[in-house]
């Protein structure tokens, strides 16, 4: 039951922007689940949720490390569903998303944990990311490119 419903908290602050633990227990109480403040209070914390701010000022939640395979498939998703472009000046890896999606991008980007990324800074469509060399650069590019086309 608590694993089925951390599942669904995944699904739904994937799917909807969700600020609040109470529009989180509307949402699930919707997709059938009984759960008090409490226990989505407790499911939170356990799963690391986190905030972060849209480019309205809004909050939503976000989940930034988990090692679960299927959490791996969703940030790939979010990547894929947000992603535009991309372009490289030097070392600067520039990142253009559908408006409103960087900072999603840019979650999804730091869960994959490329070692050559030193840092990334997200506005509303576009992230840039600071990168260890060129070639570092081109690598990530490269893998990029792989997860566009799984």
């Amino acid at each position: 039951m608590k694993s089925d419903r951390q599942s669904a908290i995944l699904d739904l602050i994937v799917k909807h922007e969700i600020g609040t633990q109470e529009e989180l227990m509307e949402a699930l109480r919707r997709d059938g689940f009984d759960v008090t403040q409490a226990t989505v209070s407790r499911d939170i914390r356990e799963m690391k949720l986190t905030k972060v701010a849209l480019s309205d000022g809004k909050l939503r939640y976000v989940a930034y490390r988990k090692t679960d395979e299927d959490l791996t498939e969703k940030y790939h998703r979010i990547f894929r569903d947000g992603f535009l472009s991309m372009d490289n000046a030097q070392n600067i890896l520039v990142i253009r998303t559908v408006s409103g999606m960087a900072m999603a991008v840019a979650a999804a980007i730091d869960y994959m944990e490329f070692h050559e990324i030193v840092g990334s800074i997200a506005g509303d469509d576009t992230i840039m990311c600071a990168v260890r060399t060129v070639d570092d650069t081109i690598g990530i590019m490269d893998k990029l490119e792989k997860i566009l086309h799984e």
